[in-house]
């Protein structure tokens, strides 16, 4: 870990830290994505912003303070996105839908994907809020389900019912790292990634398929044709969902 002593000298105009902070942030997850965070320094960032690294340290002690900086925004966002509203019954076509908007927002920080063991083995803050998403992950995958339950479109046992949570939830968070696996010298690429996302959903809701019933099963049986045919004709759109979240 590097630690260095903060420059003492601070931007002339109020609004700059604010500026160069943000600046950092935003070059250091580009940075962390394309090329692995291990493989970057706080020189790399510097270097890269074009800056100083006594201006760097200046608005962080370290690299560590700036993957937790990174890590509380993907946080507060993903807990704003892993929240039902209470006063509305998702379909399998908006589950579809909801998973093409959380999957391509998790590209976004891939690197907390693609990195994870070795973030986990060395920060505590992302060990310890890392695991407590994966369980708020669970918890809202129990919620859809119990929805498809309760409307008699699920037909699944307690048992059965935290095993395929289980299950979602580990394809949702080791996807990206299977992409990787699948394309290393694609992976950056937005485009070449977007069918593997995609695939990522449709493998998610393969999980449930056994278990559905009426609307949700015959829902989920056009979505996996429209997906298999996409497969067959070499595109990477998504099959189209009647409503999105």
């Amino acid at each position: 870990m590097e630690n260095k002593p903060a420059s003492p000298a601070a931007p002339a105009t109020p609004s700059g830290p604010r500026r160069t902070r943000d600046r950092i942030l935003a070059v250091s997850l580009r940075l962390f994505n394309d090329l692995g965070e291990p493989n970057v320094t706080t020189t790399t960032i510097a270097e890269e912003m074009e800056i100083s690294p006594g201006n760097l340290y200046y608005h962080f002690r370290n690299k560590d303070d700036i993957i937790n900086s990174i890590f509380a925004g993907f946080e507060q966002e993903i807990e704003r996105r892993l929240k039902l509203p209470s006063d509305h019954k998702a379909t399998l076509d908006e589950t579809w839908g909801y998973l093409q908007y959380m999957s391509e927002f998790l590209w976004n920080y891939r690197f907390l994907y693609r990195d994870i063991n070795d973030l986990l083995a060395r920060n505590r803050l992302v060990e310890i809020n890392f695991k407590r998403i994966v369980e708020q992950k669970k918890r809202f995958a129990m919620d859809m389900c119990q929805v498809f339950i309760a409307d008699g479109e699920m037909d699944i046992t307690p048992q059965q019912l935290d095993a395929v949570c289980t299950n979602i939830v580990v394809v949702a968070t080791y996807w990206l790292s299977f992409q990787f696996v699948q394309q290393p010298r694609k992976y950056n690429d937005p485009e070449a990634i977007r069918a593997g996302l995609h695939g990522g959903s449709y493998h998610i809701l393969s999980i449930l398929a056994p278990y559905l019933r009426g609307k949700q099963r015959a829902a989920y049986d056009r979505l996996a044709a429209a997906y298999a045919a996409s497969l067959a004709a070499g595109t990477t759109a998504a099959p189209a969902s009647r409503t999105t979240p």
